[in-house]
């Protein structure tokens, strides 16, 4: 409809091109706002399902996640892309749209700190047998 209310003013293909092309990316926008009326859940907020098999210990996934929310969003990121997408280093570089190094050095920072706040578990003593 607005192609025909302002095709008098267009000069040349490339300007029509140009035109279309903005035109286009305005609607996309406004139908992008549109939908931001709907309420959305941030992703930080939410805690999501650590596994499709429901036979875990629920404390034990609450306290991972506590964990990895003291992570920066971008180190927690590129953990949940690592170990629970199983995604290779250089996968996670292209879909973060960060250099490889960096994600590296997030995997490794963020498992160090990760070892540093988990309880140490205690050893696995034989019952019966006294040393």
């Amino acid at each position: 409809m607005q192609l025909s209310g302002n095709l008098k003013s267009i000069v040349s293909s490339t300007h029509l091109v140009f035109w279309l092309r903005k035109v286009t990316s305005h609607r996309a926008i406004d139908q992008l706002r549109r939908r931001a009326r709907i309420e959305t859940i941030p992703l930080d907020e939410e805690i999501p399902q650590l596994s499709t098999v429901d036979d875990g210990d629920p404390l034990l996934h609450r306290h991972l996640w506590r964990l990895l929310l003291s992570l920066s969003p971008s180190a927690r990121a590129v953990l949940l892309l690592r170990y629970q997408e199983d995604l290779d280093p250089i996968d996670i570089a292209r879909t973060l749209d960060m250099p490889i190094n960096t994600v590296k050095s997030h995997l490794k920072r963020s498992l160090e700190v990760l070892r540093q706040k988990a309880p140490n578990p205690e050893p696995l003593r034989c019952e019966g047998k006294s040393t």
